[in-house]
């Protein structure tokens, strides 16, 4: 049998449990690496289920154009070796999805963690019974395990497309939450990208340089802020490099856990003049911090309205048509209150001629047809589809995984008013059971 699912010896509290494993970890990312890692250093037997054929969870699957990580580069990096964290050079500020991916596996190479997992592996039941979880994969496998660690992500369940007529859409459709490990042709093509979050907002501007057309179906604008992508700073990696023990605490003890800063004043605490220096301090700057100007920004209705209006008044000096430009600002939430997506030339790209922007407020989607999109202002024609719809996220893979207690009960079953987690970590009535990046998790 290979040694991923059976020959890896039990610690003595697993021979004594008469369990298959001490633990069990479902997924093979970010998390999930480190998570087997750590299990083995403590002496424990571990074996992961990974349903993709290779590590990298979300990095797999999120393949499409322009894919790159929000996070910077330095500190979107494992920092439990200075060894490890100093042998790997990042190329850029905020690294795309082949690097990432390719990071990945070199972390899960260098820390020999391969052997312990079943990869093409999907669980679909987790029954907890006499003492241990019992587990049965897609192909009918039977696995027992004392803890049963869930490192399926925040962002893994992707939401499928429903849409009347897709079946009979005669052209090309992808999502990018599942891009095809293939090409897809881009060039010359008229294109629909439908969803303008964090993937729709990094597609856009690439699909465009080579579409024929590009339709943007937006239903709820988002705040986006420059990236200002380039180069990475090498004084900054510099010190990190030389101290990457010493960075991992200060990081543990920053709420995002993060270099970037929060701003230690509040609104009122500046003059119009400091102000306006700030703002424009941090979105010159680029990325997350546009969301801690303010030490109040979070708590306070007036700061925020200062940064959201700053961010709008953006968006109306990069678009040129401000019919356009309107359309495409947030005003229905505070900036903050959803993930602010971090963008390469977003807001520039509706001022090409081959960018239109579809509100679908105003435009509605009735149905998709052989040849495209039919709207109720009518036909929008069109060759690849692109989803871009998000994920079902949080408690979305315990949807579509049978999780039961002893009792019968699902953990959704107690989450009917919202998810809830001790520490964001564990679930009341579900013994030995971690989720990591839980509901109320700091992710």
């Amino acid at each position: 049998m290979p040694l991923n699912q059976q020959s890896q010896p039990l610690s003595p509290a697993g021979r004594a449990t008469g369990a298959d494993h001490d633990v069990i970890v479902i997924g093979a990312g970010l998390g999930g690496v480190y998570a087997i890692h750590r299990f083995r250093q403590q002496g424990l037997s571990v074996l992961c289920l990974e349903g993709a054929d290779r590590v990298g969870g979300v990095w797999n699957h999120n393949r499409y154009p322009g894919a790159r990580v929000d996070v910077e580069s330095q500190d979107y990096s494992y920092f439990f070796s200075s060894e490890i964290y100093n042998e790997w050079r990042w190329s850029e500020r905020y690294a795309t999805q082949p690097e990432i991916l390719r990071y990945i596996e070199f972390v899960a190479d260098k820390i020999g963690i391969k052997p312990f997992i079943s990869f093409n592996t999907w669980l679909t039941d987790a029954e907890w019974r006499d003492g241990l979880w019992h587990l049965t994969t897609k192909d009918d496998r039977r696995l027992t395990c004392r803890f049963l660690v869930m490192a399926t992500g925040n962002y893994s369940a992707a939401r499928k497309p429903n849409f009347k007529g897709l079946d009979d859409f005669k052209g090309e459709w992808v999502q990018t939450a599942h891009w095809p490990d293939r090409p897809v042709p881009i060039a010359g093509r008229r294109i629909a990208v439908i969803g303008t979050g964090s993937s729709g907002i990094q597609t856009t501007p690439v699909v465009a340089k080579d579409a024929q057309h590009v339709y943007v179906f937006q239903r709820t604008p988002n705040y986006s802020v420059p990236a200002h992508n380039g180069p990475l700073n090498e004084a900054n990696y510099a010190k990190v490099k030389s101290d990457v023990l010493g960075t991992r605490a200060r990081l543990l003890s920053n709420p995002g856990g993060s270099h970037i800063r929060v701003g230690k004043k509040k609104h009122d605490e500046y003059t119009p003049e400091e102000m306006r220096e700030e703002l424009e301090r941090k979105w010159a700057f680029g990325g997350h911090g546009m969301n801690g100007v303010f030490s109040n920004q979070g708590t306070n209705q007036a700061a925020n309205d200062i940064v959201s209006d700053f961010v709008r008044s953006k968006i109306r000096h990069i678009v040129r048509d401000p019919a356009l430009a309107e359309k495409l600002c947030p005003f229905d939430h505070p900036i903050g209150t959803r993930r602010l997506c971090v963008d390469s030339d977003y807001y520039a790209s509706f001022n090409r001629d081959n960018v239109t922007l579809v509100d679908a407020r105003e435009e509605a989607i009735v149905e998709i047809n052989a040849t495209g999109i039919r709207t109720t202002q009518g036909q929008r024609d069109v060759d690849l589809i692109i989803f871009a719809l998000g994920f079902d996220a949080f408690t979305g893979q315990f949807d579509r995984i049978r999780i039961v207690n002893d009792k019968g009960q699902r953990p959704n079953d107690a989450w009917k008013t919202g998810p809830c987690a001790y520490l964001g970590l564990m679930t009341a009535g579900f013994p030995n059971l971690f989720i990591l990046t839980g509901p109320g998790s700091p992710a």
